[in-house]
């Protein structure tokens, strides 16, 4: 069974940056994917940015996320990141690490293609 771990999240004004941490429980060499996504209150799960954590580290973001959003993996200690830049009250939200096994790095971003996550941190951000 796979465990997920996410830290990092809190409360921060707007302008601030916050870097979240997920901790993965496999085989740190695994090839996975992992991705981040956020929920807002009564919106439904999107997400944010995914990498895979094998060979390249290619790395995809949703529209919303590019520019001040960035992911990142540390394949000895098996974290992904999440460094959010310019934080905006938008932002605010449940973020959620995911994972799913991949071997070709085609690592997307619907909710539905990952089968491990994370209880979730929160983000809320004040203006």
């Amino acid at each position: 069974q796979v465990h997920l771990a996410e830290s990092g999240g809190g409360p921060v004004q707007a302008g601030g940056s916050l870097r979240l941490t997920c901790v993965a429980s496999e085989y740190r060499y695994s090839p996975t994917c992992k991705a981040w996504f956020r929920q807002a209150p009564g919106k439904e799960r999107e997400g944010v940015a995914s990498i895979w954590t094998a060979a390249s580290g290619k790395t995809s973001y949703a529209d919303s996320a590019k520019g001040r959003f960035t992911i990142s993996r540390d394949l000895d200690k098996n974290h992904a990141y999440l460094q959010i830049n310019n934080l905006k009250p938008e932002d605010t939200a449940m973020y959620y690490c995911a994972s799913v096994t991949s071997y070709d790095g085609g690592c997307s971003l619907e909710p539905t293609k990952y089968t491990h996550w994370g209880q979730g941190t929160q983000v809320t951000v004040s203006s």
